[in-house]
Parts: C-alpha cells; sequence; structure tokens
C-alpha cells in the first residue's frame, strides 16, 4: 500500500516537461485535471490508511510528514511517516547489544563513576559508541521516538560527538531524538542546540563521606532504626558470589511484593528481577529470625566507589520500619568501606514549580497520580536520608512535544500502553 501510494506521488509530482509528454501521451491537460485529482485524493487515503497501522501514528513528526505529503508537489527525500527512513542511506536496523558490547561498557562505567549506567545489562537497549570506543549512549526506539537514558557514559569531551551523531541517527530513520533523565550538564554541550527541555524530577544522592545522623533532625529516624534493631531485624551485604545461595529467597520476595502491588517488572531507566543481572552486584538484605524479608540490589561502579540502589523490595506484612532500616545500615556500611557516594534514583515530578504548563501539568499528575504511581511516598522515602537533589531533565527538538515524547518514555518502561495504567 505504501509503494502504491508513492508511486501515485511520484506520477502526480511530475515537472511540467514530464507532465507535457505524458498529455501528449494519454489526452488535454483538461482531460487530466480530474484523474490528478483522483491521484492525490488517492495518495491521501493510501497515506492515511497506512498511518493507520504504523507504530508513530499521532507521533507529531508522522503528522507534519503528512501535511508535507499533501501540500508539496512531490517528496523524493523526506520519508512520509515518522520511523520511515528519510533518505536512501538508510541506518542500520535495531539490534540488541551483543553480550561483548554489553561488557566493554561496563568497563567504561567503572571508570566513569555512572553506577546507574550499569542498567546496559538488562539487554534491552542499544549502545552507541563514540569513535574511539572510550564513551557510549544507550537508547530505546518507541514507536516514532528514539529515546535515550542518562547522559552519555564516558569522557566530557566525547559527549558533543555522541549527540550529534545520535541526533543524525535519528533523522536517519525519520524518528524524533529524545534524552530522558538527561543532566544539566548535557545541556549546555554544543549538540544540544535546537533542544528543548524540561524538567522529570530530582535525582536523590547521598555523599557517604559526609553522611552522619546527629542531629534533632534526625531523631524520628533514628527512633525507627532502633526499634527495628530492638524487634530483631539485622543487615547483611551479600557478595555476588553470594547470590546464587540466596537468589531463590529473593526471588520469592520479588514475586510477593509485585502480586502484592498489583504491578509488574519495569524496564529501560529501572531494574527487573533478571537472575543474571540480580547476581551481578552486592546485594543488601534485612534479616528476621533469620529469614529474609526485604532486600535492594546495589548496581556499582568500582573505580569511583559510587552505588546506585536499584531493585528495593520487601515481603508484605514484614516490619513496618525495614526499608529505613535496610536504607540506614547500607549507608553506614558503604561508608565504612570507603564508597564516595549513594544514588538514591530519581523521584519524578519532585521540585517543579508552577512557571510553565509543563510544571502545572506535571504537579497535578503528582498529586492526583499516586493510584498509578506513588510519587509523593517515593520522594519522602527518598528524602528522609537528606540526600543533595539535582534536577533530571527530557530533551526532545524545539517544536516537539514533551507530552507525547514523556508517554512513549513511559510507555517503553511499562512495557507497553497498558501498562503505564498500572502501577
Amino acid at each position: 500500500m505504501l509503494e502504491m501510494a508513492v508511486r501515485r506521488w511520484f506520477k502526480a509530482g511530475l515537472s511540467p516537461v514530464e507532465a507535457g509528454s505524458f498529455l501528449d501521451a494519454h489526452g488535454s491537460r483538461s482531460e487530466q485535471k480530474p484523474a490528478r485529482l483522483r491521484t492525490m485524493a488517492g495518495l491521501f487515503l493510501s497515506a492515511a490508511s497506512f498511518s493507520l497501522f504504523h507504530e508513530a501514528f499521532f507521533d507529531e513528526l508522522a503528522l507534519a510528514s503528512l501535511a508535507l505529503a499533501v501540500l508539496s508537489a512531490r517528496q523524493r527525500q523526506i520519508g512520509l511517516f515518522a520511523g520511515i527512513p528519510l533518505s536512501l542511506d538508510r541506518a542500520p536496523l535495531d539490534r540488541a547489544a551483543h553480550p561483548h558490547e554489553i561488557a566493554a561498557a561496563t568497563a567504561v562505567i567503572d571508570r566513569s563513576g555512572q553506577a546507574d549506567a550499569q542498567l546496559v545489562r538488562l539487554g534491552d537497549k542499544r549502545i552507541l559508541w563514540a569513535e574511539d570506543g572510550e564513551a557510549f549512549l544507550m537508547y530505546a526506539r518507541q514507536g516514532g521516538k528514539l529515546v535515550a537514558l542518562f547522559d552519555p557514559v564516558g569522557p566530557r569531551e566525547s559527549w558533543p560527538g555522541l549527540v550529534r551523531a545520535f541526533r543524525q541517527m535519528a533523522r536517519k530513520r525519520n524518528c524524533i531524538p529524545v534524552f530522558y533523565q538527561a543532566s544539566e550538564a548535557l545541556l549546555s554541550i554544543d549538540g544540544m542546540r535546537g533542544m528543548r527541555a524540561v524538567k522529570l524530577g530530582e535525582l536523590a544522592e547521598i555523599d557517604l563521606a559526609t553522611f552522619d545522623m546527629k542531629g534533632g533532625e534526625w531523631a524520628n529516624l533514628r527512633r525507627a532504626i532502633n526499634r527495628a534493631t530492638r524487634d530483631g531485624l539485622t543487615y547483611e551485604l551479600v557478595s555476588p558470589e553470594g547470590i546464587p545461595g540466596i537468589m531463590a529467597e529473593i526471588r520469592a520476595i520479588s514475586d510477593a511484593w509485585l502480586a502484592h502491588g498489583g504491578t509488574r517488572e519495569k524496564r529501560f531507566s529501572l531494574g527487573a528481577f533478571d537472575p543474571a543481572y540480580v547476581a551481578s552486584f552486592p546485594v543488601a538484605v534485612a534479616r528476621m529470625d533469620g529469614h529474609i524479608v526485604a532486600f535492594a540490589t546495589l548496581p556499582t561502579a568500582e573505580q569511583s566507589r559510587s552505588v546506585f540502589v536499584d531493585l528495593m523490595r520487601f515481603l508484605p506484612g514484614a516490619h513496618r520500619g525495614v526499608m529505613d532500616f535496610l536504607i540506614v545500615r547500607l549507608i553506614e556500611d558503604l561508608k565504612a568501606r570507603g564508597h564516595a557516594r549513594l544514588n538514591l534514583g530519581m523521584a519524578p515530578l519532585a521540585g517543579l514549580k508552577r512557571a510553565s504548563l509543563w510544571d502545572r501539568f506535571g504537579r497535578f499528575v503528582s498529586e492526583h497520580g499516586n493510584r498509578f504511581y506513588g510519587f509523593k511516598g517515593l520522594y519522602n522515602f527518598k528524602a528522609k536520608f537528606d540526600p543533595q537533589w539535582t534536577p533530571r531533565y527530557l530533551i526532545v527538538p524545539a517544536g516537539t512535544s514533551p507530552y507525547l515524547a514523556a508517554t512513549a518514555t513511559a510507555m517503553l518502561i511499562a512495557g507497553g500502553f497498558s501498562g503505564v495504567f498500572r502501577r
């Protein structure tokens, strides 16, 4: 159907010379006018029919391309719809990252200090490498969007080239480039010209060297930890070598936690309980009467001594203070072991003002969307540990809707449209 539409388009867009030859062979110009109108109408209907089945339907780039197809005389270089290559210089199809690529990426992560980038190990993202192989950017595709996760990983001098390569790749595929959870540092590089940023939330990080729980502002948390200790909760940091011995136990906790919340595993910007992924890092556990009742997985960037708290799950009905206990004991343990920073992840929609429509919309979702996602509870939990908050952004091309980009990213994380509306 698309091929037929394109053929009609080229025929409808003949140059004056070509049109003269065509008329000589097939009739007068007046006789051809109704046929031309029918051809244009047929093209429009073919294009509209195709878009109904296209994965990027209602994508703003698809609609803009459709408008160009209707208004232009011919369209040889521009793809009709988002997701169709712009030219014959076709980019390679998306493919899963090869295990050797993931291994090379983890070596870059260890040097860079970006522990949350260990999410690349899940294998659900593609990898775009810098020319020198010393930096990379991970991304995934959703409809007509290519969504890059976090800042590029590696030396800052490699970032501009990586960003330009990513945007060029998106153009070749007629996709919209999106940067999810980007930092202010990424906004300032040359490769980001012509892009627009909206605030997503704030990242919570703890400087382990300066952390302590002295002072009146910590009194409530101290009491909670002391109570949990008296009630019999204990803490242990299990090394990767010891994970197989507890895998069945923490898997049962994870399954019970998911079932209790009526949710399913997320992906892309969040870890999932994949045994190979979980066994790659230390796991902090809390026990009651010798049995594990809560755990947290800890992706790590070894050389920088930074740690990321990824999965945090507990047995429904366990001690009400178990997660506070687990995180405080983890902070104390990591500090004693000489680690530098603990990344608690982003609190979505935190720190939004009322200056723009996006901010007002985000605050509305934060206040009324707890049925689908515990925005306030997540922020309040992380705020207990007095982290340093730094803003994180969604970046899209100027003139592109951030709402559609955010929806596409939410679908990536939730595993589809229906998952967006499940906790």
